[in-house]
């Protein structure tokens, strides 16, 4: 037991002799290693081009996807009260549930009807009203 206490001593006292010997840096040497690791004028502009294609890009999909949700509501053969619609790129995914076996397939002819839409993936399922 009186081995171990010790060898925490020692540690201890070593690891404070080793922290005395640590050697502050000038008022200057913070300055200069923040400017020479900082991003460059042109990464950030190359950020900043990313980030507004990116938000293009998400503003296009959330208008597309409001295209096909109101083409969808606009069609009296189609219950479209729990039907989410999603869109990336011109790929549109119908999720939800409808009354009817009719309606999916409607559902798919509709929203391929739809200006932009390259492709849809229909994940409806039937669920009868009242269950």
């Amino acid at each position: 037991m009186k081995a171990i206490q010790a060898f925490k001593l020692a540690a201890g006292t070593m690891l404070v002799a080793a922290s005395l010997q640590v050697y502050a840096q000038d008022a200057s040497a913070p300055a200069a290693a923040t400017a020479a690791s900082g991003p460059t004028t042109a990464a950030k502009q190359q950020y900043n081009e990313s980030k507004a294609q990116y938000k293009s890009a998400k503003a296009a999909n959330r208008a597309l996807a409001r295209k096909v949700r109101a083409a969808l509501a606009k069609d009296k053969d189609v219950s479209v009260a729990n039907i989410t619609v999603r869109a990336k790129d011109g790929a549109v995914t119908l999720q939800g549930t409808v009354p009817e076996q009719p309606q999916v397939d409607r559902a798919t002819e509709v929203a391929k009807g739809v200006a932009g839409v390259t492709s849809v993936k229909n994940a409806l399922t039937i669920r009868p009203v009242g269950t």
